[in-house]
């Protein structure tokens, strides 16, 4: 019999996985080897997990298993005794910004009911989020950027320019910055980490961040997903597919339709826990803190059928 998805419980338990997992990171930030930084983030968490009793099923990991040796796609993780549950992970979302001690790197990991989280090939998505409060698809992936600033604007009841978009600085995007721009719009560009991005639009009175957009990996706009199901607010993703191969995955992954549009809580069907820990000092959490004798861990703790927010800092003594 599959035992029951105890969110309290586990979450507490996903807290220490999230924290480990950053922990393993500290040596490593501003040295600038990101493989160096994400082996052992990876390392720890999948130690971590180990200890936890689930049956776990890593849907959203370090990419296919002849890639990714540890927390690839499929792997099975847990003590094998306990709930039957998927799992998506990114042990360091922003190899790049721990690397060069960059703000807002995490590490992130959310949990739900077996079978109920997309499993995203890892190939590029098209992504529009926005926070809590707003009409049901008040904006919506088929509109263009301008459309976007201004339905959002018209909904909160100012003008384009009092709008803010978190966007990806790649050169895929600047023609969706310009038409930004255009518009009176501020564009809030980020270098790496778009989990984090996405989650800004969550709390615009504290980020100023309204609005998500632009392309970035599928399996993160699962993870965001996750978190704004806890958080409130709305998100759309479509899949992009640069060549046969990319089509391929999606097929394994038993997508068929590879136009569709999905939204929250297609992307993530149930009810689920979150946690992210800060790497690096960010602005949804703070990062790792040394002390005498300890450092600090603050980890951003979610579960969506509560609604319950937890900010949680832990000393963890060291030798």
């Amino acid at each position: 019999m599959t035992q029951d998805f105890d969110d309290a419980t586990l979450s507490l338990a996903l807290a220490r996985v999230s924290e480990q997992a950053a922990l393993a990171c500290r040596p490593l930030i501003g040295h600038g080897d990101e493989k160096a930084a994400d082996q052992a983030a990876v390392n720890a968490m999948r130690e971590e997990l180990g200890k936890m009793d689930i049956a776990g099923t890593v849907v959203i990991g370090e990419g296919e298993r002849d890639e990714a040796p540890m927390l690839y796609i499929g792997e099975e993780v847990g003590s094998g005794s306990g709930p039957a549950v998927d799992i998506a992970l990114d042990p360091l979302e922003g190899t790049t910004i721990t690397a060069k001690a960059m703000p807002n790197a995490l590490t992130v990991i959310s949990m739900a009911p077996r079978g109920t989280m997309l499993h995203a090939p890892d190939v590029y998505m098209d992504k529009l989020a926005i926070g809590p409060g707003y009409p049901k698809d008040v904006v919506s992936l088929e509109m263009s950027p301008d459309e976007r600033v201004t339905a959002l604007a018209k909904a909160k009841g100012c003008a384009p320019a009092g709008i803010t978009v978190c966007v990806l600085e790649r050169p895929r995007h600047e023609d969706t910055i310009a038409a930004l721009r255009g518009t009176g719009a501020a564009v809030y560009l980020i270098g790496d980490g778009d989990v984090a991005g996405v989650m800004h639009c969550t709390d615009p009175e504290v980020t100023g961040i309204d609005m998500y957009m632009g392309s970035g990996g599928a399996p993160e706009g699962v993870l965001a997903a996750g978190a704004l199901k806890c958080l409130g607010g709305q998100i759309w993703g479509r899949l992009l597919f640069r060549n046969d191969d990319e089509k391929g995955r999606a097929a394994k992954a038993g997508i068929t339709d590879l136009d569709r549009v999905y939204n929250r809580d297609e992307l993530v069907s149930s009810d689920v826990i979150f946690a992210a820990t800060g790497v690096t000092q960010g602005s949804l959490v703070a990062g790792l803190k040394p002390g005498a004798g300890y450092i600090e861990t603050q980890t951003l703790l979610l579960r969506s059928s509560t609604g319950e927010r937890r900010v949680m800092t832990c000393r963890h003594p060291v030798a």
